[in-house]
This record gives C-alpha cells, sequence and structure tokens, in this order.
C-alpha cells in the first residue's frame, strides 16, 4: 500500500516501513535508553536498528516585547563547548509537554508566561532516536526568581530575533533546537500570532 502524504495528498510513496521482529534493550540510563531491534526491511531481508529512547523535550520563544526573546548561554558536556540556546528542557514521565515548557521557563529563566501557543513539533534525531522536541512561544513574561535543577548553571540574557536569526547565519549559534526554532519565528510566527 502506498505512503499517502497527509499535508500534501498529490504525494504518495511506495510503502518503506520497517517491521519489528523483535527487540532488546541494550542500555538504561537516567535520561536515556538504547534499544536494538531487528527489523524486516521492505524488500524482505532483515537489518537491525539501534536507536535511543528520549521522553521528548520542549524549547521555548520567550519574548519579552515584540522583537527580543530570552536567551541561555550554557556549557554542553557531550560536545564539550559553550553554547547560545533557547530555554529548554526534557519531559518528565507522564509529564504533559505543556507542563515541562511552563516549569522549564520559570525554572531556567525566571520568567511566568500569560500567553502561550504551541508552534510546532520537531523530530530531533530521525536516525538515531525517536525524540520530539515541542516549540513553544510564550509571550507577556514576569519575572520570578529562578528555581534551577542541582548542577545546573547558565546565564540568561535577550536578544532581538533578527539578530539572532544573523547569528545562526554565521555559525555563533549552533545549537539545532534553537537554530531551527529561531528561523522557523523568523518566518512563521505571523501564522500563530
Amino acid at each position: 500500500m502506498p505512503f499517502k502524504n497527509p499535508s500534501n495528498p498529490l504525494l504518495t510513496f511506495p510503502d518503506l516501513t520497517e517491521h519489528t521482529l523483535d527487540s532488546e534493550r541494550l542500555l538504561t540510563g537516567k535520561l536515556i535508553k538504547v534499544q536494538s531491534d531487528r527489523v524486516r526491511l521492505p524488500d524482505g531481508t532483515e537489518s537491525y536498528r539501534e536507536y535511543v529512547l528520549h521522553p521528548g523535550a520542549v524549547i521555548i520563544a520567550a519574548f519579552v516585547d515584540d522583537e527580543t526573546l530570552v536567551f541561555e548561554h550554557q556549557y554542553r558536556h557531550p560536545p564539550r563547548c559553550h553554547f547560545i540556546e533557547l530555554p529548554a528542557g526534557k519531559i518528565d514521565e507522564g509529564e504533559p509537554h505543556f507542563d515541562t515548557a511552563q516549569r522549564e521557563l520559570l525554572e531556567e529563566t525566571g520568567y511566568v508566561a500569560a500567553s502561550w501557543k504551541h508552534a510546532a513539533t520537531l523530530d530531533a534525531g530521525i536516525g538515531y532516536s525517536n525524540e520530539k522536541i515541542q516549540l513553544y512561544v510564550a509571550r507577556m513574561l514576569e519575572f520570578r526568581g529562578f528555581k534551577r535543577d542541582h548542577g545546573e548553571f547558565l546565564e540568561v540574557f535577550t536578544l532581538k530575533l533578527k539578530d539572532a536569526v544573523e547569528m545562526v547565519g554565521r555559525g555563533e549559534i549552533t545549537d539545532t533546537k534553537s537554530a531551527f526554532s529561531l528561523l522557523w519565528l523568523d518566518r512563521f510566527q505571523h501564522t500563530i500570532l
């Protein structure tokens, strides 16, 4: 049966679904799990797929005014580098992603927002993970004070959207979820106002 693109019915493709034959948990960590599946490929042969099971995350575009966003500067251990990012965080088990967005904005930046809109869903690493990141736009901010997790060190600052987009273009904002979100906002934020 062909795959039909729900957003564009004129696009149809052959069904390339891989069917799981069996599955094995390779690692269970505090944040992620690693899975290995034996799959049947569309041509009937078999192969293996290793991937990260992730609970999902949120990213928040928090506007302090019509043009200015809240950002964070922090060090990320896996790439051993400093990054400029939009506020973001992992969804706790059983937590609705909107609740996560509200919690993370307050914990990391000290802000609460009176206006929230879900903007997009991002598939973070389709070749190696099932992680989905929910992009929220938050407006009408009020500072309430930080409530950061133990061991969380970051600096909060603001930038105009146009300046942040230029930083993406110059390779100064390279965090994928932040870069995509900024480019999305620059192009499409009018659709959710």
